[in-house]
């Protein structure tokens, strides 16, 4: 049995909007049919008619399960080297509390229209929750290790837990050109080339982050002495954090994340040196933290592959890619059409997904989502609706 859901647009993102059309949907969430306005009229069927549009279902490209039970503890706008020292104070917490956390967190993105996640782990705690979500999880498990001596333990411990999640879709990465020795880069490198693996990491959130790499000074100095790391052995590059670690990662699909300091430098080596780049924007978690926003136009006239994260909700106060849609719409001023392609296809693409998830076409199973748009299309609000 078919449902035919019809709305002021549809938003196919791999062609153009259709206004007044409808979709034909089975009972599995496979698109049948798409239908312009002339077509529904001669439907003889009963059809359901939404106020708004509707969107593929949401690819969240960047999140952290394991945090939910952050939310609201760690204040606003302290800046990336406090944030991660009170991250590494308080994670610690019951693990019933932090499960039921986790729970509410998956919920709450299945409700919000988000159907497929790729999740920041350090342990095996989510396992369960992604086994029986809705949502589709790629967890990468995060390698950390400054010191160089130490990689092949940290490598192997990093790949005991992504065994541990088997059957689920997992990787090793590294977690921060500041938390990963070229050593363990190389390990990381070679795992992920053997087993085709995708690779995700935190990259440019901070000026601190360039200034460690170019003559070893800012607030990172103060990071590993508050962690009591001896980091006498780093030499500083020179360089820039992007321009010193990318090198490592020779060829495999590669997620960077938040790019907050990026510049346009940065942005032409890194598509000079590496072919398949994906640039993750986490707007809410940038302004929470650092009250910063990475230069959108730049990354839009460099023509750069660009999805949308939430980040945890020890740095955001929900769990919602349309919400970060509306605000870069209305910091940066970012078309509709470009945000949705973010926000879909672009995710879709990076995880592999793209022949199930990211656009509305027959044959695909992508969810449908309900949202309010003015008509210049702009973002009305943050709810969403999931129709399918």
């Amino acid at each position: 049995m078919l449902k035919y859901l019809a709305a002021d647009w549809i938003f196919p993102v791999n062609d153009l909007p259709i206004k007044n059309g409808a979709i034909a949907v089975d009972h599995d969430g496979e698109i049948k049919e798409i239908f312009t306005a002339d077509e529904v009229e001669k439907l003889d069927v009963i059809v359901e008619k939404f106020i708004g549009a509707i969107v593929p279902g949401f690819i969240n490209t960047h999140c952290h399960l394991e945090l939910s039970h952050m939310l609201a503890q760690i204040p606003q706008r302290t800046g990336l080297v406090a944030f991660v020292q009170q991250i590494i104070s308080s994670r610690q917490a019951d693990a019933e509390k932090i499960d039921m956390a986790m729970r509410n967190a998956d919920k709450q993105m299945f409700e919000n229209g988000i159907v497929a996640v790729a999740d920041i782990s350090n342990q095996t705690a989510s396992k369960e929750i992604k086994q029986r979500s809705k949502i589709y999880y790629h967890t990468f498990v995060e390698a950390m290790g400054f010191n160089p001596q130490r990689a092949n333990v940290i490598m192997e411990y990093a790949t005991g837990i992504k065994n541990e999640f088997t059957p689920l879709a997992a990787s090793v990465v590294p977690h921060a050109p500041y938390s990963v020795s070229p050593q363990l880069f190389a390990l990381i490198n070679e795992a992920a080339e053997k087993e085709d693996a995708l690779i995700s990491i935190h990259n440019q959130e901070t000026t601190n982050e360039n200034d460690f790499f170019q003559d070893k000074s800012g607030g990172f100095l103060a990071l590993y002495k508050f962690l009591g790391l001896d980091i006498e052995f780093f030499k500083p590059t020179g360089k820039t954090s992007l321009q010193s670690w990318l090198p490592f990662i020779k060829k495999q699909k590669t997620l960077l994340v938040h790019n907050t300091v990026s510049s346009k430098a940065d942005i032409i080596f890194a598509k000079q040196s590496h072919q398949d780049l994906y640039w993750c924007l986490c707007p809410q978690a940038n302004l929470y933290i650092e009250n910063l926003l990475p230069d959108i136009d730049l990354l839009i006239d460099e023509e750069v592959k660009i999805t949308l994260g939430t980040d945890s909700l020890a740095s955001n106060k929900q769990l919602n890619i349309l919400s970060e849609m509306k605000t870069l719409q209305q910091h940066k001023n970012v078309s509709f059409e470009n945000l949705l392609q973010w926000a879909t296809i672009n995710g879709a693409e990076f995880l592999g997904l793209s022949s199930l998830f990211g656009s509305i076409e027959v044959g695909k199973k992508p969810g449908l989502n309900l949202i309010q748009l003015s008509e210049d299309f702009k973002i009305e609000n943050d709810q969403v609706i999931k129709l399918v």
